[in-house]
């Protein structure tokens, strides 16, 4: 497998690009800060520390309002931890929910080493082997613009070819009573 080249933070900025009321899982660590340097918004679910659980929530998302899109934004490290989701997802079959991955070959939270898409593992053809009807890779910035409308209209999983080079790490809110306060109204579930 090789490695990609393209800046993560543009890539988040051309997926972000007037959202609209797309709501937005971020898968733990870099998607989080790339989501959040792209435009913080109450309809950003961020993960902190929940390794492997983006799929799942983006899911659950989903499901619970189907009426909204839902993209999911996570890493392959994120991703190989909840491989399993995969098979969930495409179970479950929304019409509302895609995976874009954001592929730089690493395991970027705990010291950048070489993840198993470095070697073998491909996770298109993953998400394709448990039965999601439609994956795409993207390596250029021509292939993400035109992914970006797809990922808002389609049940779609995306690998994205990232560069492995670290940026700066933004850090949006971390409050978890906050984050989980304003993102239940955005998406109108009152206050429990």
């Amino acid at each position: 497998m090789s490695e990609g080249t393209l800046d993560r933070r543009a890539v988040a900025a051309t997926l972000l690009k007037d959202p609209g009321d797309l709501l937005v899982v971020t898968g733990l660590g870099s998607t989080t800060y790339d989501a959040g340097a792209a435009g913080d918004r109450d309809e950003n679910f961020y993960l902190w520390g929940a390794m492997g659980g983006a799929a799942m929530i983006g899911l659950g998302l989903a499901l619970a309002q189907p009426k909204r899109r839902v993209l999911v934004m996570t890493g392959d490290g994120e991703m190989l931890m909840g491989m399993g989701s995969l098979a969930s997802v495409a179970a479950q079959r929304p019409d509302n929910l895609s995976i874009a991955v954001f592929d730089n070959a690493r395991f970027g939270e705990t010291g950048a080493q070489r993840s198993h898409t470095a070697y073998s593992t491909d996770l298109g053809a993953v998400a394709a082997a448990c039965g999601w009807r439609d994956t795409v890779q993207a390596r250029t910035m021509a292939e993400v613009e035109a992914l970006a409308p797809r990922l808002r209209r389609e049940a779609l999983f995306a690998v994205i070819k990232i560069s492995a080079d670290e940026v700066p790490r933004f850090l949006p809110p971390r409050d978890g009573a906050q984050l989980a306060t304003r993102f239940r109204r955005s998406i109108g579930v009152a206050e429990p």
